[in-house]
């Protein structure tokens, strides 16, 4: 089948391409580079044409509330009009466990608003909440720091590999949509502080991390389970230390 990927050449777009290619599906990637913008709608009606599926694993490139809500409810408007005319049958959206519990934050609320989008649409679809991505640790430790410290929230998470992310979204886009929400998540619930400390230690990054009940994610506050996965969840297998060997 043809399924169009809207952000198919980001790290999880692209690793979604190669998967289904792989299974001798056409998987097109669709982003500015190659043509399609959904925020202006350029491009959107021609790669689309003919297509089975559509798989969302595209992202705000500001995270400033205004501009990030303004990206999610154009963009998904866009793009599930274009699926409308174009006879599209399931509409894949990637999202974040937690997004319901942490509308504090303007990130999460545009989340949140591009989810309500797609479950009013009437188009059949399936919503994968994932945890957050070991790529991201580093990344995630910058977020946090303050005046040289990393701070964090005495929260646990479940963070996953990239590849089983993108695996879990290229199954959802060839199986039955569910109209629902999927989550998945990585095979370990740690505090916060554990994969950022290896992160940074791993980097020769000397920068201290302090657990501070004070601290937010994302700028929401969060308790110890608010960023945990149900017990229904999918989870994946690799876990943050043999990951992050492969990346040496």
């Amino acid at each position: 089948m043809k399924v169009v990927v809207i952000g198919g050449t980001g790290l999880i777009g692209s690793k979604v391409v190669a998967q289904l290619d792989a299974q001798g599906h056409q998987a097109v990637p669709a982003a500015p580079n190659t043509g399609v913008n959904t925020l202006t709608g350029e491009g959107l009606a021609e790669v689309l044409e003919g297509a089975s599926v559509v798989v969302d694993v595209s992202n705000s490139p500001s995270f400033a509330d205004d501009a990030v809500m303004e990206f999610f409810r154009t963009s998904t408007g866009n793009l599930l009009k274009a699926e409308e005319e174009a006879g599209v049958a399931h509409h894949v959206a990637l999202s974040v466990v937690g997004t319901d519990r942490l509308q504090a934050s303007g990130y999460f609320r545009a989340k949140q608003a591009q989810e309500d989008l797609i479950t009013a649409s009437g188009m059949p679809y399936t919503i994968i909440h994932a945890t957050q991505f070991f790529e991201f640790m580093k990344g995630l430790a910058d977020l946090s720091t303050v005046d040289g410290t990393v701070r964090v929230p005495p929260a646990k998470f479940q963070p996953m590999a990239s590849d089983d992310v993108a695996a879990a979204v290229a199954r959802a886009a060839v199986a039955t949509p569910v109209d629902g929400m999927v989550e998945i998540g990585g095979p370990e619930a740690v505090p916060l502080e554990e994969p950022l400390r290896t992160a940074l230690t791993a980097a020769g990054d000397p920068r201290p991390i302090v657990t501070d009940p004070q601290a937010g994610y994302s700028g929401a506050p969060v308790e110890e389970s608010t960023l945990l996965p149900g017990p229904d969840a999918e989870l994946s297998t690799t876990t943050y230390t043999e990951w992050l060997a492969t990346q040496q």
